[in-house]
């Protein structure tokens, strides 16, 4: 076979080229070059050849367009497993975890059945729409056209947009709290995070085929380096303070918090599997993406909730999370190692990179889709990361100064349209396209024209959008923010991502007259 044929078996910079230098410096034209040009000036020859060099340094440079199935070759199907093992083997399970016991009071007992209960549902929807990948060759916001229309989806692209640069934010400013612990205050967060924000952008450059090499390792030094700080801090984990019995309010909240952690990858999650062959079982998709995911996931959290509940009882850990936050933490319960322990905690706040690498490259891919201009889509995708990068700093700096009281408000209210955004589109999947991945690709008229970027032959989205819109008619009074708090979750607790998940999933057969 060619180069496509032996997907992701030479090296890892030969696979991180996505195209050839010839089919580099095409992709470049096509991107570059201003429809219905003929002109052979410099005007588009100059970009031409800095993208075909920058191809040919490993970046890629395909963008949002779906992926022909001559080029789903990839028959490595655990890489996809080893993704989104990744992507959960770090530091943000744990302070999900922590949000229970450190700021909601619950006892690590209740907290850890809470864990387990929500990570079981809220894993299925990532892991459902991971097997559109391999079957359609779209990414998850291209996809989306098929249910929200080509204007509208813009509305769902900008709702993902800060979904995953939340997500971003809240990984750089633990990764550079932790650096300015380890620093001893000579960095502080500002520099870490400006570090970690660069780190993850470099990373993010070499797109699809470098990330599943990087992300196959990366996960193994990161779990070394938990398990340390595991068994040096372990000792100090029995300090549990004391607690009430949970109300039922509080649980739902929780659960929100963990839904809010899950569901949003759901927006992302095609992304990483659209190179795979389209004769991969969707079965074995979905086991790589659930396994991915809930294996680590779950075991983090119940260690984020011992950590969150001794927090307070220990001095050492307390003052450390009131100099540096959650790094201070870390810091402090590998302070008994020395220089190693520091090494370690080095470590912990570079484990961040899988995730924020991965990040970064749906993010530059949604981009592309954001306002329906094909002009904004010629934008190279590494451009977008660069941008992202950018804004991403100075926002992670702001979020820093009251992180938890941020991260809790940021996961609530992802959950909410992430879990809306599932249930419509798994219904217009099921109801009206029966089940048949072929209707999002086939061309219904026979005139050549290519379905995903064809206004005339998409829905227009108005059913899409306005179930979403009507079920927050519900779900706000069933939010419960530190900002704002619903009349009745007031009395039942945060409970807004169930009704949204719910009632949007009812109210699409308004699709009958879309």
């Amino acid at each position: 076979m060619g180069n496509r044929g032996r997907c992701m078996t030479d090296s890892p910079f030969a696979m991180v080229t996505e195209m050839s230098a010839a089919e580099g410096s095409a992709a470049a034209e096509s991107q570059s070059r201003p429809k219905g040009s003929n002109s052979s000036f410099h005007f588009h020859q100059v970009p031409d050849k800095w993208l075909s060099r920058i191809a040919n340094w490993g970046v890629e440079l395909r963008g949002v367009t779906p992926v022909p199935i001559e080029e789903r070759t990839d028959t490595r199907f655990i890489n996809v497993f080893f993704v989104w093992f990744t992507l959960s083997t770090n530091l943000l399970p744990i302070i999900t975890g922590m949000v229970g016991t450190f700021v909601m009071g619950l006892s690590l007992r209740d907290a850890s059945l809470i864990i387990l209960f929500f990570n079981m549902l809220c894993t299925i929807p990532p892991a459902y729409f991971s097997t559109f990948g391999s079957r359609t060759g779209l990414r998850q916001m291209l996809h989306a056209r098929f249910t929200f229309g080509y204007y509208l989806v813009s509305i769902i692209v900008a709702l993902n947009l800060c979904t995953i640069a939340g997500f971003g934010v809240v990984s750089s400013v633990l990764g550079g709290s932790t650096l300015a612990a380890v620093s001893g205050g000579s960095i502080d967060d500002t520099a870490g995070i400006v570090v970690i924000g660069i780190c993850g952008m470099v990373v993010s450059f070499g797109g699809y085929k470098f990330l599943h090499q990087y992300e196959r390792y990366c996960w193994l030094f990161a779990l070394v380096a938990i398990v340390i700080a595991t068994g040096v801090g372990g000792s100090k984990l029995s300090m549990q303070a004391p607690t009430e019995p949970p109300s039922a309010a509080t649980v739902l909240s929780f659960g929100g918090v963990i839904a809010g952690f899950l569901i949003p990858w759901a927006g992302m999650a095609a992304d990483f599997s659209v190179y795979c062959t389209p004769s991969v079982s969707s079965t074995r998709i979905f086991a790589y993406t659930y396994l991915g995911l809930f294996l680590p996931t779950v075991p983090l959290m119940a260690l984020g909730a011992a950590i969150g509940s001794s927090t307070n009882s220990i001095s050492s850990w307390s003052t450390g999370y009131t100099l540096y936050g959650v790094g201070g933490v870390l810091d402090a319960m590998l302070s008994p190692a020395g220089g190693f322990g520091k090494f370690v905690s080095v470590l912990l706040s570079f484990s961040l990179l899988g995730n924020l690498a991965a990040s970064m490259y749906s993010i530059s891919l949604n981009f592309q889709l954001l306002l329906p201009w094909k002009l904004w889509r010629r934008v190279p995708r590494f451009v977008w990361s660069i941008i992202y990068t950018g804004v991403l700093i100075p926002v992670s700096v702001v979020a820093a100064k009251s992180f938890f009281t941020n991260l809790e408000n940021f996961l609530y209210v992802i959950a909410y349209w992430s879990a809306g955004f599932f249930s419509v589109v798994t219904v217009e999947h099921f109801v009206f396209r029966q089940g048949a991945f072929d209707t999002y690709t086939a061309d219904p008229s026979g005139d050549g024209k290519t379905t995903w970027d064809n206004q005339s032959k998409l829905p227009t989205g108005l059913a899409a959008i306005g179930a979403m819109a009507l079920s927050f008619g519900l779900v706000i009074p069933c939010m419960g923010q530190v900002w704002f708090t619903g009349p009745l979750a007031k009395t039942t607790g945060d409970i807004g991502f169930e009704i949204a998940l719910v009632l949007a999933g009812a109210l699409p057969y308004l699709r009958g007259v879309d």
